[in-house]
């Protein structure tokens, strides 16, 4: 008989539930989670360690800036979504870049444009009153539902 982790049950059933204006926000501190231990990796001193730490932390990262780029809607979010889908693609490259040639510098550079993105709509979500309620989805948004 196999114990489910309450904290992990949490999580899916506040993912299954959350309103889409929420999700992206969970997904920016997702990526965030995700670059902070890939940062931590640098300290590894075993080979194995170090390049499987940062690796595998850099790709989760970047599998949800992909997705975070996917749920772009073009069509109504204009430029806005055009620009968004630039900075999505730039951040995706200098995080594959980091990864392969194990610099911490676009690391850093990446955590620091993802968390002034993930305040903005943290803040955003506030002026419209939407951590909670039947339709979070702010108004300029230009994430698919």
């Amino acid at each position: 008989m196999s114990r489910t982790n309450p904290w992990q049950s949490y999580r899916q059933v506040a993912t299954q539930t959350a309103p889409p204006g929420q999700l992206v926000l969970m997904l920016f501190d997702g990526a965030l989670r995700f670059l902070e231990r890939a940062l931590a990796g640098f300290v590894h001193t075993d080979p194995l360690q170090f390049n499987q730490t940062i690796s595998n932390n850099v790709i989760r990262a970047q599998e949800i800036l992909r997705e975070l780029n996917r749920s772009l809607d073009m069509e109504a979010g204009g430029e806005f979504a055009t620009t968004m889908r630039r900075l999505y693609v730039y951040m995706d490259g200098r995080l594959q870049q980091s990864n392969v040639r194990k610099q911490e510098a676009g690391i850093r550079e990446v955590v620091s444009r993802v968390t002034v993105l993930r305040d903005a709509w943290a803040q955003m979500l506030e002026g419209q009153g939407q951590l909670g309620g039947a339709d979070d989805r702010p108004r300029a948004l230009v994430v698919q539902a």
